[in-house]
């Protein structure tokens, strides 16, 4: 024999109720007999508690309430069984709203609502419900018999969540077994006492309901339908990659429905456990699936079965020396607490003794308070015990798995897991069963540390990295495409998957948990786009809290920077070509890459010099290994690089300038490059990573653009002024050829000096055989003195400047798995 229950959403209408009646239909082909338990129609028992509460009130629309009940209930009839069947089942339908109006009028009439008469009301959902279903099954031809629950379950008069008799239960089931009848249905939730009173068995007291007669029949195995696939790793309203498991133990589900999992009440459990009876969790939309299976041992496909948490909690913190090796203290302390009725969650004991803390519902932290401070008054008032602590805004997230007792580095993983996402351990337990590992986190870091979790222990296979990008230019669009392009590359080879979370530009910005198209974001981002606004951009990032979370500014602009320290205080990892960040002020460079430091999180920016080249890793890479640097020597600029190397004797100066424009190498206004003000950047990062304390006033730099170029007031301007000056530039050209030379823009670091300046270099340097946009970085050093170590390549362009930015993202994505 089997037992199957159905909840609320699954006999919610009528076209669900037939999808229920060919479940048991299926059913029936297999198991010779089953009972099938329903709960009442999905809603309706708040309505029926709604319009007690009305009445309580004195509010007439209470009875619109119980007329809407009944109209429900009868077009579900009309729908199923056509007229005829209406005719025969509405004079019940119809007695049982009379007799609920009468008692919903008593209510009104006194103005009171006691738990007993509560009881009596919400029966009537599972009352109608279940006659409803039981007479469709016999129109399909199912012989199915309707049982009364209040004849069969049998409880005391705790109104509201009485307690089961089992031995007179039993024995009512027993009676029914040897009825051989095929097919049982009876609504769940409701029972009676000795006086025959109906009572009610509380929260999931139809799942209860199932498991009484699962235990009472010996069932092979109790079905739950309800309107999942089964449990869940995690809750997918919080952990959007939640998944169905095959199966977990008795204790493992135990622990997950403590933990706030609503497919499993506790009660459940308990009678299917202590007869080895197999529950199994299934989808009543998707009969198919084979759905969880809950039993005595399960398989080890996941360490972990679940990742849970309870919101809103509050932290109750006792402490003082007067507890250290004073007997009976934890005693009293729950004593107090048990006396007031305070329902703890979690309790941590420093091994100390030292301190007690533990978890209770905020409303009852002021409650536990007032309790331990009576308990407790002689030690509060002579100093042995320091004021009783409450912190709240808090949540308790817990790791579940009864294979955590056989397998080393379960906790390394993770704490290390939240160090890595920046969330702050308040507090944490480990029973001594090693079932389950609670830590408690700010409320505001619960769905961060779920989803960094689940992460780890689920899909430890692959690492979902979240990406909000600032700005849509050139480098940006390039990026991006990269990132399309190398995806099924990235999953299948590094089992990295990058998602574009949230993008901006002046105009528009956009953020999207489940994603923003890599192929289709600027049509996204133009039709879903709100108006830009760069704070509330950051703003909404933070809020969203997201794990493993990447910000790149692809910007040359000063605004996002103002944000950076926000987002690495609160763990967002930033990658950016945008070097105004580390060439600006000192005291910002350094405060950047301490907040990243001290917040678990990177803060890169390869691209700021050299584009893709690995020139900022070079330089590190000799210092962390102990060389010393001598001197560096570099041409910087992939787009001074072009300008020179192609300036030959039949151009124009300004037709090369123009020309660099086109190809993407400049800065919009070419004066960021032509004044070496980009290079000086450059060149004071590369002072910084040293560890020269430099400003941006002490690196030395030549200007070599005339007045007239540098006052003009806007790019088109410069540009309608430049022509002028070719003459200007083209005997600098013509001196150097004339020494067999050729002109580049080079950068210096040497005794604590930074210089950039134009300079006429001959065939023996190494600067001279540059081409294109070539950048070279020559490095002298201890090791390296008598052949520099020299690092060559493109120095500009969206393409490499874009290769650098991708592959700085896969080292954030490497440092976090």
């Amino acid at each position: 024999m089997k037992v199957l229950k159905f909840g609320g959403s699954s006999v919610a209408t009528a076209e669900r109720m037939t999808l229920v009646t060919e479940i048991v239909k299926g059913k029936l082909r297999k198991d010779k007999r089953l009972v099938v338990v329903v709960s009442a129609m999905g809603g309706v028992t708040d309505m029926l508690i709604d319009s007690s509460v009305m009445a309580q009130q004195g509010k007439k629309g209470y009875l619109k309430k119980v007329d809407e009940m009944f109209d429900r209930h009868k077009e579900a009839v009309l729908e199923l069984c056509g007229e005829k069947g209406l005719k025969r089942l509405l004079p019940k339908l119809q007695e049982k709203t009379d007799n609920l109006k009468n008692l919903m009028q008593g209510v009104f009439l006194v103005r009171e609502l006691s738990p007993r008469v509560q009881d009596c009301i919400v029966s009537y959902g599972e009352l109608m419900s279940s006659i409803i279903i039981a007479d469709f099954m016999n129109q399909s031809g199912l012989e199915c018999r309707w049982l009364d629950s209040r004849q069969v379950l049998r409880t005391n008069s705790d109104f509201g969540a009485a307690k089961v008799d089992f031995k007179v239960t039993n024995a009512n089931i027993k009676k029914l077994v040897k009825s051989k009848t095929k097919l049982m249905l009876m609504g769940g939730f409701i029972a009676s006492n000795d006086e025959g009173v109906t009572t009610t068995l509380g929260r999931g007291g139809s799942d209860y309901t199932a498991a009484i007669m699962a235990s009472g029949v010996e069932a092979k195995e109790l079905e739950i339908w309800t309107d999942v696939n089964g449990v869940l790793t995690a809750d997918p309203r919080k952990v959007s990659k939640a998944f169905t498991l095959d199966s977990m133990t008795y204790e493992e589900a135990l622990e997950m429905s403590h933990f706030g999992a609503k497919v499993i009440h506790p009660p459940t459990i308990q009678p299917v456990l202590q007869k080895d009876i197999p529950l199994r969790i299934c989808n009543t939309f998707q009969p198919e699936f084979p759905g969880t299976s809950i039993r005595a041992k399960s398989d080890n496909k996941h360490i972990i079965k679940g990742v849970s948490s309870l919101s809103q909690i509050a932290l109750v913190t006792v402490q003082g020396s007067g507890m250290i090796g004073v007997a009976g203290v934890s005693g009293r302390l729950f004593s107090s607490l048990a006396t007031a009725k305070v329902n703890v969650i979690l309790i941590t004991q420093a091994s100390s003794e030292h301190s007690i803390s533990f978890a209770v519902k905020p409303e009852d932290a002021a409650k536990a308070k007032a309790a331990i401070e009576d308990a407790f008054e002689y030690e509060l008032r002579r100093g042995a015990i320091n004021e009783v602590a409450i912190e709240d805004k808090l949540s308790v997230v817990a790791i579940i798995g009864s294979n955590m007792k056989n397998t080393t580095g379960i906790s390394g993983q993770l704490f290390g897991a939240l160090a890595k996402n920046g969330i702050n351990v308040r507090a944490i337990a480990q029973g001594s069963s090693e079932l389950n590992i609670s830590v408690v986190v700010k409320n505001a870091d619960e769905k961060k540390a779920l989803n960094a979790l689940h992460e780890t222990f689920f899909l430890a296979d692959k690492l979902s990295i979240n990406l909000f990008m600032i700005g849509t230019g050139l480098i940006s669009k390039t990026l991006l495409k990269q990132i399309e392009d190398q995806l099924p590359r990235l999953s299948s080879k590094m089992n990295i998957e990058i998602g574009l979370t949230g993008i901006t530009n002046s105009r528009k910005m956009l953020i999207k948990e489940e994603g923003v198209s890599l192929s289709d974001w600027s049509s996204e981002l133009e039709e879903q786009g709100k108006k830009a606004n760069l704070q509330a951009f950051i703003k909404q990032i933070v809020k969203a809290n997201l794990a493993n979370s990447i910000l790149i500014d692809c910007t040359a602009s000063e605004a996002p920077i103002g944000h950076y320290a926000k987002l690495l205080s609160n763990s967002i990892s930033i990658v950016t070509p945008n070097k105004i960040a580390n060439s600006g002020k000192l005291k910002d460079y350094k405060n950047f890459n301490r907040l990243a430091k001290k917040h678990g999180v990177k803060f890169l920016y390869e691209t700021n010099v050299g584009a893709g080249l690995p020139v900022i890793t070079t330089l590190n890479d000799l210092l962390k290994s102990g060389d010393e640097i001598v001197k560096i020597e570099a041409v910087l600029s992939g787009s001074l690089s072009f300008i020179f190397s192609s300036f030959t004797k039949e151009r124009k100066f300004s037709e090369v300038v123009i020309e660099a424009g086109d190809k993407g190498f400049t800065e919009p206004d070419p004066r960021e490059d032509l004044s070496g003000q980009d290079v000086a950047r450059k060149v004071l990062i590369l002072a910084r990573e040293m560890g020269l304390q430099l400003e941006p006033k002490d690196v030395v730099v030549e200007n070599i653009l005339p007045k007239p170029l540098i006052r003009a007031k806007t790019i088109p301007a410069f540009f309608k002024e430049l022509p002028k000056h070719d003459k200007h530039f083209a005997k600098l050209r013509d001196k150097s050829l004339k020494e067999k030379k050729v002109l580049r823009m080079l950068a210096s670091i040497e005794d604590g000096q930074t210089s950039v300046a134009l300079k006429a270099v001959d065939e023996s340097n190494p600067f001279y055989h540059l081409s294109g946009s070539d950048n070279m970085i020559v490095f002298t050093t201890k090791r390296y003195s008598n052949t520099p170590l020299v690092v060559k390549g493109p120095g500009a362009g969206a393409e490499v400047t874009a290769a650098g930015v991708f592959a700085e993202i896969i080292s954030v994505a490497s440092y976090l798995e």
